[in-house]
């Protein structure tokens, strides 16, 4: 699951809307919180969550956002107690830290998104998938729920399937990404579905 909407989606969608360049304060990122709205989005996550079948093992982000979210996931769900695992961190993106797109088109237009990618002091999104692996490996044969970013999210898709986008998945805030085993390998069931937003209409 990716967190719900955080203070930094906001700013980012906004300005991102407006065409105006923008950076969060250097070091911030790992201490963004949820928005109200994020924080209900989880809640009712948590709420879906507790009709399915439950996790065996949760392993979240140490992020404040991913923390916020299965804080308010597992009020709803009752389910088993999480464990914090660096290597579900947000991808580093070293000196384009907290910029938003309209700023990282401006410093990198033909870079940035590339999957191979790695910006001076950060991190290319294989670099994440490679550390997503690792953790996957521990924990094979496990039901699991992992609860972290965007980034972390598509490279999952790219270990469990081997597919790599030239630019990456669009992940929504809240969203669920689904993995069953078939066979010796993982089969993509669904991908970046809210679904909050059905639990909502009822």
């Amino acid at each position: 699951m990716r967190h719900g909407q955080s203070v930094a989606n906001v700013l980012f969608e906004r300005t991102r809307a407006e065409g105006v360049p923008v950076a969060l304060p250097a070091g911030s990122d790992p201490g963004v919180p949820l928005t109200k709205a994020g924080w209900e989005q989880a809640a009712r996550v948590g709420r879906w969550l507790a009709r399915q079948e439950p996790p065996e093992t949760v392993v979240v982000s140490p992020y404040l956002r991913a923390r916020q979210t299965w804080k308010a996931m597992a009020e709803c769900a009752g389910l088993p107690a999480a464990r914090f695992d660096e290597r579900l961190r947000d991808r580093c993106m070293g000196v384009f830290h907290g910029l938003n797109e309209i700023a990282l088109r401006e410093r990198a237009p033909h870079c940035v998104r590339e999957w191979g990618y790695r910006p001076p002091g950060g991190e290319s999104l294989p670099d994440v998938a490679e550390r997503v692996h690792e953790l996957l490996g521990e924990l094979a044969g496990q039901r699991v729920l992992f609860v972290a970013h965007d980034a972390v999210v598509v490279a999952l898709r790219y270990v469990a399937c081997g597919e790599r986008p030239a630019v990456p998945w669009p992940v929504p805030n809240a969203s669920v990404s689904r993995w069953v085993r078939d066979g010796d390998r993982l089969r993509l069931v669904e991908f970046g579905r809210q679904p909050w937003k059905a639990v909502r209409r009822r």
